[in-house]
């Protein structure tokens, strides 16, 4: 019998564990969804530190995953698989993805895909997944903040980080963020922030107390990690929580623990793509229900810094390794 050819796909994969270089323009085969997921095609792709990470060797894909690097994707719904109801063909969604981001297409669990709000195009749609999921789950479900409380971001003008500013202050929280320059804290205050702190100027712990008579903030996001988590601990309030989600400039610390008792502070973290579907799915309906109103009312909007074409995506990860971005880098496909 002859041959009979696959449909295929432009892709982008990593050629091996390098920086930018290794990632190379590639055709795969199209991915067919299997029970309870859905083939979307891809309009644009977010691109996120985890990306880097990947590529670099340091990150890889849990097993069954697709080897191609992209956490969050837009795009129109082409094909539906068993068992999937709530979704049909030709809806405009945008999708935390287990992998496979950077194709033209990509099989998803359904549940793991939400409405493009009216609001925005696909670009913008394509910022919203691992940014908003890593929020959600970390600083409300995990760390629980809630309306009246204080909130410290650091790296408030990163992705996460404008994300996190937006999300808390809609839903009533106190907000602090650090950046690394003075532009960089004004666009945290424009987003909604009380009080922006470069951090190569002042010192978060002393403003904090200020800004708080002495009390310190309720919730930290944190992704820096080394000498911060001492001095997060010091910018705490009593019952505080901390919520570590990288460790940007190393794991190991020496700390005093003493603080922790006499603050009944809570220490934690976490990382969001091994986690189950069902576990994503439950973060894809909480933020359905919280934050996509917030979304549809104009009160938050992804932060676009630039776009690059999908043949492009070396030039982008440059672009975010350089560190300058201000929001979020997307891949049009």
């Amino acid at each position: 019998m002859p041959d009979i050819a696959l449909p295929t796909m432009r892709a982008i994969e990593i050629s091996e564990p390098g920086g930018p270089e290794v990632l190379k323009p590639t055709l795969r085969e199209r991915p067919n969804p299997g029970p309870g997921e859905v083939l979307i095609r891809v309009a644009a792709a977010g691109i996120n530190s985890p990306d880097l990470k990947q590529c670099a060797g340091a990150y890889p894909a849990p097993k069954g995953a697709s080897d191609l690097p992209g956490l969050e994707v837009s795009g129109t719904i082409e094909a539906i698989g068993a068992d999937v109801t709530e979704w049909a063909s030709g809806d405009a969604v945008c999708a935390l993805v287990n992998g496979g981001g950077y194709a033209e297409y990509c099989a998803v669990p359904a549940a793991q895909c939400l409405p493009v709000p009216t609001p925005l195009n696909m670009v913008e749609a394509a910022a919203l997944p691992e940014t908003f999921f890593t929020v959600w789950n970390n600083v409300f479900m995990r760390a629980g903040l809630t309306r009246g409380e204080s909130f410290l971001i650091h790296g408030g003008s990163g992705g996460v980080g404008t994300a996190a500013i937006q999300i808390a202050k809609a839903l009533g929280a106190h907000v602090f963020a650090t950046a690394s320059t003075d532009e960089k804290c004004a666009v945290c205050k424009n987003l909604g922030a009380h009080r922006a702190i470069n951090y190569r100027a002042e010192d978060f712990v002393e403003i904090v107390k200020e800004e708080t008579p002495n009390r310190g903030v309720d919730v930290i996001l944190d992704m820096i990690g080394g000498e911060y988590v001492q001095r997060n601990i010091k910018a705490l309030a009593v019952e505080g929580r901390l919520v570590q989600i990288a460790f940007d400039t190393g794991p190991k610390v020496e700390l005093n623990l003493m603080p922790i008792l006499l603050k009944r502070l809570t220490l934690t973290g976490s990382t969001l793509r091994p986690r189950t579907p069902e576990f994503k799915a439950e973060i894809a309906r909480q933020l359905r229900r919280r934050v996509w109103p917030e979304i549809e009312a104009g009160n938050i909007k992804p932060v676009i810094h630039a776009t690059f074409p999908l043949d492009d995506a070396a030039d982008a990860h440059r672009m975010m390794e350089e560190g300058g971005h201000i929001g979020n880098i997307v891949l049009e496909i």
